[in-house]
Formats: C-alpha cells, structure tokens, sequence
C-alpha cells in the first residue's frame, strides 16, 4: 500500500465529535483526490504532513520544540518521505528524530486531531495529520538540528508558551487518553 492510500484509508477512518474537524477531514480527502502528489512537499496547493505531540501522563506534561525556523513552541512533526509508509509511521519517525527519545508509541486508534495551517510560499498549506506519541518512562529528550530547544511543559504551562493549535492538541490528546484508557 502507498502512502497516499495510506492516508486516504486513515482519513476517511478518521472520526471526531466535533463538526469542525469532520469538515476539515473532508477537506483534506477532497484535496488528495484533486492532487494526487498531495503527500509532498512539492505540491505547491498544499500537502499533508504528519506530527504527534509527545506527552508524558504520568507526570501530566509535554515536550514541545522550539522549531528552528519559525521560532514557535510547537509539537514534533513535519513532511512526509519516500520511505515513509504510513502517516502514522511519518509521524512516529519525525516525533523520534526530533525529540531524540527512544521508545515512543503512538497512542493507540489513529490521530486525535487534523489542523491545517498557512505556511510561506512555494507551498501554501500544510494538512496536518497529528498523533500523539507516549514516552516510556524516565524518557530522555535530546536537541536535533531542527530545534533551538527541547522543553517539558506542565499541562496548565501550555497556553502561556504554545499557539492556539498547540493547546487544541494537547486538549484533545488528554480527552483521548481519557477515552482510550
């Protein structure tokens, strides 16, 4: 199976209580069926990508990175690769690479949340498909070349440090983990 079938399979499994993200699902399958090189950074209408906000519940926190380029606290993730064969795989890979942590495991029953944001040009939009991935205990985090930094946040610290974005997917991984048990 390709990565594109890949993500079509995940989105259209994909379900939420809320309208917004059923509509923004949607949208993302409409534009994979209009762009079939809508899993690459090349698409300049936009592609999808795939990132996990890594948590640690038992001590009720979450790393985040302060991305290199855009100077923003913000989960793992990025675009997808040749080698990549699921977007769960994309996410599980990028959220390793960047937080240096062995050991991680995507919480179980496909992403929590879909969000899709402006970028600068070439490209005009980055689909995001968003996981979150549980770190193992006594998990320790290591700077890559993507980051300025690597920090814990307390779960109530989140919205002092992160965008709006950031806060939803912490929310709604924390409903999930609730959910999910």
């Amino acid at each position: 199976m390709s990565l594109y079938d890949d993500a079509v399979l995940v989105l259209k499994g994909y379900e939420s209580p809320d309208r917004a993200q059923v509509e923004l699902r949607q949208g993302y399958l409409d534009h994979l069926a209009q762009h079939p090189d809508g899993m690459w950074k090349a698409c300049g209408a936009g592609h999808l990508t795939a990132s996990a906000l890594v948590i640690d519940p038992e001590r009720g926190r979450v790393l985040l990175t302060l991305h290199r380029k855009l100077r923003m606290w913000l989960q793992m993730g990025g675009h997808c690769e040749p080698l990549d064969e699921s977007l769960a795989g994309a996410a599980l890979r990028e959220a390793t690479e960047e937080s240096g942590i062995t050991g991680l495991t995507l919480l179980g029953g496909g992403p929590v949340r879909l969000d899709r944001h402006p970028i600068p040009a070439p490209c005009h939009w980055h689909l995001d498909v968003q996981y979150a991935a549980l770190a193992p205990s006594g998990a320790t985090e290591q700077i890559s070349e993507e980051s300025l930094d690597l920090r814990w946040f307390a779960y109530d610290e989140v919205a002092s440090v992160a965008d709006a974005s950031v806060v939803r997917l912490m929310e709604r991984t924390r409903a999930e983990l609730e959910r999910r048990g």
